[in-house]
């Protein structure tokens, strides 16, 4: 307990001598106040989990300008390692799933003989249609026969008229060519790279009408949740190795992904891998979404 007292009293030491107070530290770090107090007083059981104990005393230390991992080291022995914790309730065994799934099959149920009228219908409208383009296809032999084709016979007259004759044939030889429409050109969707501001890197994505999100868990877990306008965060909670968390932030228009450790996560913007250029652990992803307006 003595060196655990020692690591955060260094901590607190160096954040006061940059003349931090709790909050500042909270909004250059991102990490929220009652962990920091938990670091600064070595009660590390309030944190999510072993591994963001390391994460946020490296983040720590960053920020006040200390090295982390010389820091580390000194403490390794009072420091939990970086294993992660295992979910005691898989995310498709919790309650909340369970009646999900029970009610989506009782609507399902009680859908089953509206799907059936409408099929039944739809049938019906099927038969009326081939039997009607049956019937209209048969009709114009019938007008054929009835109604002779009507000749044109142009007027003689004494002078040998050659040159209508040649503009006869000339007229009714030349086609036009078809006009081909063309098409619009298709734009491809574009990533671009905007300011870094600590564990901020914002994007902006342009030359696409939606914005999906999806982040791969890979190597270790992470904490992954999904922030939009309005500041609400959603899906927030730590995410497995192997698990894949998917968000439609298209009618926002933005979005916030706090990534826990990013070498543990792949983010993808409609299926395209988003690269980021800082080397923090934690980030925050700031996408915005830029719709361009075509020319007429």
């Amino acid at each position: 307990m003595l060196l655990l007292t020692e690591l955060g009293a260094r901590l607190k030491e160096a954040r006061l001598a940059k003349g931090y107070s709790l909050e500042d530290l909270q909004e250059i770090t991102k990490i929220q106040k009652r962990y920091l107090i938990g670091i600064e007083e070595g009660n590390y059981s309030i944190m999510p989990g072993s591994f963001y104990v390391r994460a946020f005393i490296k983040q720590y230390a960053e920020a006040v300008g200390l090295d982390p991992e010389e820091l580390l080291n000194q403490f390794k022995k009072d420091v939990p390692g970086s294993q992660t914790e295992e979910v005691v309730q898989s995310y498709t065994q919790s309650p909340s799933r369970r009646k999900l799934a029970n009610r989506s099959s009782n609507k399902t149920m009680e859908m089953m003989p509206k799907i059936t009228v409408a099929l039944f219908i739809i049938v019906i409208i099927a038969v009326i249609s081939i039997l009607y383009w049956a019937k209209s296809k048969e009709s114009p032999s019938i007008v054929d026969e009835e109604s002779p084709p009507v000749e044109y016979v142009k007027p003689q007259t004494n002078e040998p008229n050659t040159d209508d004759a040649e503009g006869t044939v000339g007229e009714e030889g030349a086609e036009e060519e078809p006009v081909e429409e063309e098409e619009p050109p298709t734009i491809a969707q574009a990533i671009s790279q905007g300011a870094i501001n600590g564990d901020d890197v914002n994007f902006e994505v342009s030359g696409t009408n939606e914005l999906k999100i999806r982040v791969e868990i890979t190597s270790n877990a992470s904490w992954i949740a999904f922030r939009n306008t309005q500041g609400v965060d959603n899906l927030g909670r730590v995410y497995n190795p192997g698990e894949t968390v998917e968000y439609d932030a298209t009618a926002d228009g933005y979005v916030r992904i706090r990534v826990g450790s990013v070498p543990s996560a792949k983010v993808y913007i409609n299926d395209e891998l988003l690269t980021s250029p800082s080397d923090r652990t934690t980030q925050n992803f700031i996408i915005q979404f830029v719709q361009e307006q075509q020319a007429e």
